[in-house]
């Protein structure tokens, strides 16, 4: 060996050893320790796939500017807000419920409001065609917010009610996530249609670093809300698309998405509205002139109590995760959980666990089928420990993805919206969520979690057991990478 090739190889031990004595300092800090375990394991075991990957990936904020931003969005909301009177609340709210609404206000701003109407609709293109209907009825402005928009067959009637708005002078404006569309199927034609009808059009988050516009790629804008003329609201786990996304790859396996929207009017409608309004500004730098009169009332006519919850990356804390933790600890009967997703942390699962061991009914609803191997795999990990604890899954059959979030409690209380219980849902990805107090929107929710049962087949411990090792460790390898955050 000659002398310039041992000079090498010392030089590349010193910088091993420096590479991991300074993951060591760096990775650990402001992070889960499953999170730092995780990315130490990588670093160290593939250093130089590894480094790269934690440069990439390894900030799971957004820039400091946009977390400035939210940070006075909120204050405004407070501020706004502080003297306002959201209609009248159900009286004799528990103790918990009230704390869970101050932490809901003290980490995401909005307000319980009262006096609202929230129905559900479970069927996929019958929740494309009232949105559409909504849109039609619109005086003065539509806001339209989700995760992916495609303009195809099965959205033609909601594309045509924007294109008919506009024409006739209403205020259309679209947000639409930047990185889950690119590449996509009918990109920039719904793009061009956008630009086509008068729609004013941003891209959320984009990933554009020659234009000087990048954060960690996989920081996602996940809501799906609309909202016309401050009146009529929607939200839930629903993208504007074809339930079958239009991919190749899931035509040909035969998969469609079955979600959830709910039609809001009332007071909360505001709140829905207040979370786009803060979207527009954080990625346009503009305040709107709808913003001067934010949270003009509405009275609604039903009488549920409702609360937005806003998270995602922009918040300091991981608002939907403490939501559901003080949800599941408060619990007394009965929780039922449909999340496409989950993939829970240390706390999300001990809760869970905790509520079986309290003796609580619990009850998960999963797709038999997953469209993502790692998060499907990663899922896969914790049915032995939920199953062991007394959690009953319910694994919504093939073809379909069940792809609704909504978490029941008790027979009064819910919670509702875009967020899955995971890791990359409570991190990573900006969400909206509704808590709602009132037995009437629970009796309905029951109805779909019903309908779900009826479609689905229970997975039980036995059956389990029996898996191949191949996929036990292929769940244990998912269930690492999933901590890469």
């Amino acid at each position: 060996m000659t002398f310039s090739a041992t000079w090498w190889l010392v030089l590349v031990f010193i910088f091993d050893v420096v590479v991991r004595i300074a993951a060591i300092i760096i990775v650990p800090r402001n992070r889960r320790p499953t999170a730092a375990t995780a990315w130490l394991l990588a670093i160290y075991f593939i250093p130089l796939l590894g480094v790269l990957l934690f440069l990439l990936i390894g900030n799971p904020r957004l820039p400091r500017k946009r977390r400035r931003k939210q940070k006075l969005i909120n204050e405004n909301i407070r501020e706004i807000s502080e003297d306002l009177a959201f209609g009248t609340l159900r009286p004799h709210a528990p103790e918990w419920f009230t704390s869970i609404v101050t932490l809901n206000r003290t980490l995401g701003a909005m307000p319980l409001t009262g006096d609202n109407a929230a129905h559900l609709i479970s069927d996929y293109q019958e929740s494309l065609d009232a949105m559409a209907d909504a849109i039609g009825a619109a005086e003065r402005f539509v806001h339209c917010e989700f995760y992916i928009l495609q303009a195809d067959a099965s959205t033609e009637g909601f594309f045509r009610a924007l294109e008919d708005a506009a024409a006739r002078g209403v205020q259309v404006r679209v947000l639409l996530d930047h990185w889950a569309n690119r590449g996509k199927p009918y990109y920039r034609q719904t793009l061009k249609r956008l630009t086509d009808m008068g729609a004013e059009w941003h891209l959320m988050l984009p990933v554009q670093p020659l234009k000087g516009r990048y954060q960690r790629p996989d920081l996602r804008n996940h809501r799906k809300l609309l909202v016309v003329d401050g009146v009529v609201a929607f939200m839930g786990s629903q993208n504007i698309t074809d339930s079958t996304y239009n991919l190749k790859k899931n035509i040909k396996r035969g998969l469609h998405w079955v979600d959830l929207m709910a039609r809001l009017e009332g007071p909360v409608v505001a709140s829905v509205d207040a979370v786009f309004l803060s979207d527009w500004y954080s990625e346009t730098d503009q305040v709107l002139d709808d913003e001067r009169g934010l949270f003009s009332i509405h009275t609604g006519p039903g009488d549920l109590d409702c609360q937005i919850v806003p998270s995602g990356p922009g918040f300091e804390f991981e608002n939907n995760l403490r939501l559901f933790l003080g949800l599941l600890y408060s619990a007394q009967r009965k929780i039922i959980v449909v999340s496409p997703y989950f993939v829970p942390d240390e706390a999300l699962l001990l809760a869970i666990t905790t509520a079986c061991h309290r003796g609580l009914q619990v009850e998960l609803f999963v797709s038999e089928e997953g469209d993502q191997a790692i998060v499907y795999h990663a899922q896969r990990s914790y049915y032995e420990t939920l199953l062991r604890a007394g959690v009953k899954i319910w694994m919504y059959k093939k073809p379909y993805i069940l792809h609704s979030k909504s978490m029941s409690i008790d027979d009064e209380i819910a919670i509702f919206g875009s967020s899955n219980m995971d890791m990359r849902s409570f991190g990573l990805n900006m969400e909206i969520s509704m808590l709602v107090r009132g037995e009437e929107f629970v009796e309905e929710l029951r109805g779909v979690e019903d309908k779900y049962r009826n479609l689905s087949r229970e997975l039980t411990l036995d059956e389990w057991m029996q898996q191949p090792l191949r996929s036990t460790v292929l769940d244990n390898l998912a269930r690492l990478t999933s901590a890469l955050q």
